[in-house]
C-alpha cells in the first residue's frame, strides 16, 4: 500500500470508529498512530500524519453536509442504505477533491476505489466510483452550497 493510501486508511479507520461510537476523534487518532507506521522516514511520517489529521478534522465538522450532498447528487444510492465504511470513503474522497481541493478528482476517486477494495464489499469499488463520478460532475455547485453554510 502506498504511503498516502496508508494515511487515508488511517483517516478512514478513525472516521469509521467515530461514526459508530461516541469515541473522540483525537483519542482514536492517537491510538491508531501507536499501532501504525506510515513511513520509515521520520519527516515523511510527520507529513503523512498531518495529511491524515487534515482529512479527519476536515471531514468531521461537515460530515452531515457531505452526506446531504451525497444524498442529493447521487439519489440512486439512499444514504441510509450505504454501509458506514463506504459512506466514510465517499466523505474522504469528496472532501479531498470537492472541499479542500488539493487532490485532483481522478486521484481522489482512484484512492477511494483502492480503499473500497481493501475495506468494502465486492460491490463497493464500482459503487464508490459511480457515486464519486456523480459528485465530481457537480463539485463546484456542491462546494458553493457547503462553503456558504460554514
Amino acid at each position: 500500500m502506498k504511503q498516502r493510501t496508508r494515511a487515508r486508511s488511517l483517516a478512514l479507520q478513525v472516521l469509521y470508529e467515530v461514526d459508530l461510537s461516541d469515541h473522540l476523534p483525537g483519542i482514536i487518532f492517537t491510538q491508531r498512530l501507536k499501532d501504525l507506521s506510515l513511513s520509515s522516514d521520520p519527516k515523511k511520517e510527520e507529513e503523512l500524519r498531518e495529511f491524515a489529521r487534515k482529512i479527519i478534522f476536515g471531514v468531521i465538522p461537515i460530515a452531515e453536509k457531505l452526506d446531504s450532498a451525497i444524498a442529493e447528487y447521487a439519489p440512486d444510492w439512499p444514504l441510509d442504505q450505504i454501509a458506514p465504511i463506504d459512506r466514510n470513503i465517499l466523505r474522504i474522497a469528496f472532501w479531498e477533491f470537492g472541499i479542500s481541493r488539493k487532490t485532483p478528482v481522478k486521484v481522489a476517486i482512484n484512492e477511494a476505489v483502492e480503499l473500497a477494495k481493501i475495506y468494502g464489499s465486492d460491490a463497493a469499488p464500482s459503487f464508490i466510483n459511480g457515486v464519486l463520478g456523480s459528485l465530481a460532475k457537480r463539485k463546484n455547485e456542491i462546494y458553493q452550497s457547503i462553503v456558504k453554510g460554514l
